[in-house]
């Protein structure tokens, strides 16, 4: 059988809207196309999507200068309107969970259930000996759904695949690294609004959390704290300080300020591992993967491993990806490469993916 073609992979974060297209080829992922264009501060706020327009005239524009046919897309959701529980349930064949899930979903889910989309995933096809097996529950606001697909739709593309931005780093991951079929890893996206924790303990997701910070914490703080800009913040933050007058901040000030917002991160990390630790059976972690937009302040991932205590690594979703140089320049690709994580685990899904 000829393998399906993959969709469009559409990350609309708050700081930007990056494109991936991929080919699946015999040695694994082949990269087509990839644009990344920032959105203006505030275009979406806690998930919510202020300023429709520029979201839609974005992808627009991206779709353009990528040239892109295919109209197929995939999307990705985080934050307070999305729930992720593992729950235990009595074996059961698909057709009986697909019945019965509804009811099982109204005792874990806080919102009502009319008004969220719910999935599962069985996690232990095998039964346990108490005839026992593990679910993946996921349900997200259906608003929110409809608006980030009246967007895409919008903006002239169809999405077919809609899913949840820790899983997608799961699936960027998967496709470039070995998952450890024994170890205990830590997958945690920060992005701008949004941190995305993914717990892997044996190759399965064992525990998820999204904490309302990230990368925007930084520019907000250096703002609030150097009297600057949002734009000049931004630039400070990156270290690019050429956009404001050398004389009038010092970069003592501008670190003391990441280290300062670096601690704050990495304690809430920190607490969602203890969490996670004081909940699990064997909960040692063997070594955490950053991506993100925010990961590439080199302060951060350094204070996480003094934190936490546990190696961290820079993910690089396009690790074992395929492209031609002559038309990617591979220092770029190295350099964005954390912050398309997402991106890159849905340019690998099909339309037909369950």
């Amino acid at each position: 059988m000829a393998k399906s073609k993959t969709v469009i992979g559409l990350d609309i974060g708050s700081n930007a809207v990056k494109l991936v297209q991929m080919k699946e080829s015999k040695r694994g992922y082949q990269l087509l196309n990839f644009g990344m264009i920032q959105l203006p501060p505030e275009a979406i706020i806690d998930g919510a999507l202020m300023n429709s327009t520029v979201i839609v005239s974005t992808i627009r524009e991206l779709v353009a200068s990528q040239r892109i046919r295919r109209k197929e897309a995939g999307i990705a959701i985080s934050g307070h309107s999305v729930i992720i529980k593992k729950i235990t349930l009595p074996s059961m064949t698909d057709d009986e969970l697909e019945e019965s899930i509804q009811w099982e979903a109204e005792q874990y889910i806080p919102f009502d259930i009319n008004d969220v989309n719910i999935d599962v995933q069985v996690l232990t096809p095998e039964a346990s000996e108490a005839g026992q097996m593990d679910v993946l529950l996921v349900a997200a606001k259906k608003d929110m759904i409809n608006d980030y697909l009246a967007v895409v739709q919008e903006a002239g593309l169809t999405p077919v695949v809609v899913d949840v931005a820790a899983f997608c780093v799961e699936n960027a991951f998967e496709a470039n690294y070995d998952l450890p079929s024994t170890d205990t890893i830590v997958l945690v996206n920060i992005g701008a609004s949004v941190i995305n924790i993914n717990v892997l303990s044996d190759g399965i997701t064992s525990f998820t959390r999204d904490i309302s910070m990230g990368g925007n914490q930084f520019t907000e703080e250096i703002q609030k704290q150097l009297n600057v800009s949002y734009d000049e913040a931004e630039a400070l933050k990156l270290g690019g300080g050429s956009a404001v007058d050398a004389d009038s901040v010092v970069p003592q000030e501008v670190e003391r300020v990441i280290a300062s917002v670096s601690e704050s991160l990495s304690g809430e990390i920190q607490r969602s591992l203890d969490f996670y630790a004081a909940t699990a059976a064997d909960s040692h972690i063997s070594r955490i993967y950053l991506s993100g937009g925010a990961c590439k302040l080199p302060s951060l991932y350094k204070v996480i491993e003094n934190k936490v205590g546990v190696p961290v690594e820079i993910m690089n979703p396009f690790r074992n990806v395929e492209f031609d140089p002559k038309r990617f320049d591979p220092e770029y690709i190295r350099e964005v490469g954390p912050s398309a994580a997402v991106a890159v685990g849905l340019g690998i899904r099909t339309p037909d993916d369950k």
